[in-house]
């Protein structure tokens, strides 16, 4: 029996990557047996709406009847398909076009009180609404940090900001009844309003009742929390979000975001904190989202451990009924599955890595003109990148017993692992070559090192590329080839720079005569904070 009356996941199909129906079909499979009874596929624009053809225009948005495919396979399954949408904020894919521009307030929000705002998001529920049967709509709302502060400043002056998002929210759900929803909403901005931006707490927290009498009686509150390591803070989020609605949600997460590896490990740590807390406040509703910030390069498929942790939890199950139970689905033994994880656990799979993408920073790290360098972080002094030898052969082992996704999952952070071998100091030892001035050893680097990471990038492209394209639609693949082929011929720029420092042709290497500095911010951040520090 299941804790839970709910019991959930999220699938980001906005970020880069938009699962294709046939890997959806396949997920619901998996996670229907681990007792999943609902999905929410998080769109921001990547849904056909009819009259708006530059809504989700060259982002691989589902069509109308993919949906209708996906929600009769869903309800086939015992599982329930709720559209995840966004009727504030994260919708800078769609402000890219003029036909949206005079509804853009600032940075991705949309312009509140301007009537042709209200029309798009009447299309947005029309459109849903015809090929998806549930009557929840998730209307997102987060993280809406400048609301009235751009073009509806201009235009109205500073307006206080708590009843603009409650005239917003009336106005929205009031559409959203017009077709028989009951809507669902990420509750961070009545916190962050309270709190000077900032969203949890461990605090109480009393909201003033002319707040709280104003949001619609048809809204849930979605409480999401990935990153609370205490369960006191879980425990007073719960208590303070009751506060907003009796009808709270929570969203965990099942970390598969920011970057190549997952973190199935980080997951089971935090949920195991929010999840017995949810049961104990008698929130009734969990999902678990499964985030693809900067590119979707790391897919669903790849947090089945964590899932299958939370799932265990819900039912009840030992740990030994879960790694059967498990092994039994997948086919894959639990304990190798969770090894996906390894390629971020350079550090000892008893130090917290949080959810420091070391593999991706480490890969993207430039050769001469480097970031994230050791030196950057004491604590990670004198690491041998051998260890990724070690990684690479537990994952050939593990990937024998997958099949399909999984199998190429596991091909993915075989090759990761193999690049990051070579990659992994290959900036620290080009450095420490220079400073000694020791061009013998730099011409060995250049006629060895940087060759063979070439040759290791692209056997990791070609896993990448085979991976994405069984699971997703093939858009969005065009920003992870942007960015590996930039990589590629930077690798070889940087080569032929060292060797033209060593065969006398210039004097001297100036990004490495710059000395690099600690800067304390970890490896935690996107693709271009890692690639560069200049503007992209």
């Amino acid at each position: 029996m299941n804790n839970f009356k709910y019991f959930g996941v999220m699938v980001d199909c906005s970020r880069g990557a938009v699962p294709n129906v046939t890997s959806l079909k396949h997920f619901f499979d998996i996670i229907s047996e681990m007792g999943y009874n609902c999905v929410m596929l998080y769109t921001e624009d990547t849904y056909e709406i009819p009259s708006e053809p530059f809504f989700g225009y060259k982002r691989g948005r589902y069509s109308q009847d993919e949906l209708r495919k996906l929600d009769i396979y869903a309800k086939s399954k015992g599982i329930e398909l709720i559209p995840c949408i966004q009727t504030l904020a994260h919708l800078s894919a769609m402000f890219r076009w003029n036909c949206y521009k005079p509804i853009w307030d600032i940075d991705d929000i949309i312009l509140i009180d301007d009537e042709r705002t209200y029309e798009l998001i009447d299309k947005m529920f029309s459109s849903l609404s015809s090929c998806i049967s549930s009557r929840k709509i998730h209307i997102g709302m987060d993280e809406a940090h400048n609301v009235g502060l751009g073009k509806y400043l201009d235009s109205h002056g500073y307006s206080n900001r708590y009843e603009l998002l409650l005239r917003h929210l009336e106005r929205v759900c009031k559409i959203a009844q017009k077709y028989g929803y009951e809507t669902l909403m990420w509750e961070d901005m009545f916190f962050r309003f309270m709190q000077n931006g900032d969203y949890r707490t461990s605090q109480n927290i009393d909201f003033p009742k002319e707040i709280t009498d104003k949001i619609p009686a048809n809204c849930s509150m979605v409480y999401w929390d990935y990153y609370a390591e205490r369960a006191e803070v879980y425990k007073a989020m719960c208590k303070n979000s009751k506060k907003l609605s009796d009808k709270v949600w929570f969203a965990g997460g099942a970390w598969c975001w920011g970057g190549f590896t997952p973190h199935n490990k980080l997951s089971i740590r935090r949920n195991s904190l929010a999840l017995p807390i949810c049961k104990e406040e008698g929130i009734e509703n969990v999902i678990l989202t499964m985030w693809g910030d900067n590119g979707g390069e790391c897919p669903p498929f790849s947090v089945l451990p964590a899932l299958m942790h939370a799932a265990a939890y819900a039912e009840g199950l030992s740990e030994t009924e879960m790694k059967a139970k498990f092994e039994k689905i997948t086919g894959v033994p639990y304990d190798d599955a969770i090894m996906l994880d390894t390629a971020n656990h350079i550090y000892g799979d008893n130090i917290s890595v949080d959810s420091s993408n070391y593999s991706k920073h480490k890969l993207y790290n430039d050769p001469l003109n480097g970031i994230a360098n050791e030196n950057s972080d004491s604590s990670i002094n004198g690491i041998d990148s051998s260890i990724f030898t070690e990684k690479a052969a537990v994952l050939r082992k593990a990937r024998e017993k997958a099949g399909d996704e999984l199998f190429l999952i596991f091909d993915t952070q075989i090759k990761l692992c193999e690049a990051l071998n070579v990659k992994f100091d290959l900036n620290e030892k080009t450095r420490k070559a220079y400073n000694k001035k020791d061009k013998s050893a730099l011409r060995a680097l250049a006629e060895t090192e940087y060759p063979i990471f070439i040759e290791k990038l692209e056997a990791f492209y070609e896993a990448f590329r085979a991976q994405w394209l069984k699971i997703n639609k093939p858009f969005g693949l065009e920003i992870h080839e942007t960015r590996l082929g930039g990589l590629m011929l930077r690798t070889k720029s940087c080569r032929r720079i060292i060797l033209d420092y060593c065969n006398g042709i210039i004097d001297t290497i100036p990004e490495l005569e710059e000395e690099s500095l600690p800067h304390g911010r970890g490896y935690i951040g996107s693709w271009r904070e890692t690639f560069t520090a200049g503007p992209i």
